[in-house]
């Protein structure tokens, strides 16, 4: 069995008219991401292993369905897993202290606003003409490395504002998550809420469900890191 093809089939979901066949390696991938995600709200450091594991698998998946902006993506949250297990796992009184869980000033937060703001008013102007750049840069990687990868017939995004959101709000939720900043939850909350509703219009009703599923994990996430932050003397600012 290759269990890292899309095309070894786990089971056939009766979703839609035409059901959903789920493959090994995308059935143990989305196992990862709700485990790492529903570990990251309870505060354990070994979300970061289940993390790793998500990406990696996704960027297999990603590839063998040629998205390659998608797996660009996959690579800065296995660079940003990687930091946030080292950063968590620091034992210095200071780092402690630092990583303690708490919200975002207000300063910071609307710095953070802004920045995201300018960023998906961008990539929304211009994300067919990025993503085609890295899918290019995407194909000459793997080509560098003998995977002889061919660039796909690149169609323009369907929804260009809500994807923009996607990606630029889960940098950012990535990079808060790695610092213990509340608003990660908030952000991912978003971004699901919004991934369920892309992707049901789209018909892909297995990933609706599980997008589902993660924004209620995340839901959760928002309570009890709203009330960690609290017991930490980190209520939120206004």
């Amino acid at each position: 069995m290759n269990f890292f093809s899309i095309n070894t089939l786990l089971v056939h979901i009766p979703l839609g008219k035409q059901g959903y066949d789920l493959s090994w390696i995308e059935a143990v991938g989305t196992l990862s991401g709700l485990l790492c995600i529903w570990l990251a709200s309870k505060e354990k450091v070994i979300n970061y292993f289940f993390g790793i594991i998500n990406v990696l698998l996704f960027a297999v998946i990603f590839y063998q369905i040629q998205l390659y902006s998608s797996l660009l993506l996959q690579i800065f949250f296995l660079l940003a897993n990687l930091y946030g297990w080292y950063a968590w796992t620091r034992q210095t009184a200071a780092q402690q202290t630092e990583l303690q869980i708490r919200w975002l000033g207000t300063r910071a937060r609307a710095v953070w606003l802004a920045a995201a703001a300018v960023a998906i008013v961008i990539m929304t102007l211009f994300i067919d003409a990025l993503f085609g750049q890295f899918a290019r840069l995407a194909v000459s990687l793997l080509n560098q490395f003998g995977l002889k990868a061919q660039l796909p017939v690149l169609q323009p995004d369907a929804y260009p504002f809500w994807d923009a959101c996607m990606t630029i709000l889960s940098v950012i939720a990535m990079i808060f998550m790695t610092r213990k900043w509340v608003e990660n939850w908030i952000l991912w909350v978003i971004i699901n809420v919004i991934s369920v509703a892309i992707f049901t219009l789209q018909g892909v009703y297995a990933m609706s469900i599980e997008y589902l599923i993660l924004t209620l994990i995340a839901i959760n996430g928002v309570r009890l890191w709203s009330s960690k932050a609290s017991e930490n003397n980190q209520p939120p600012t206004s």
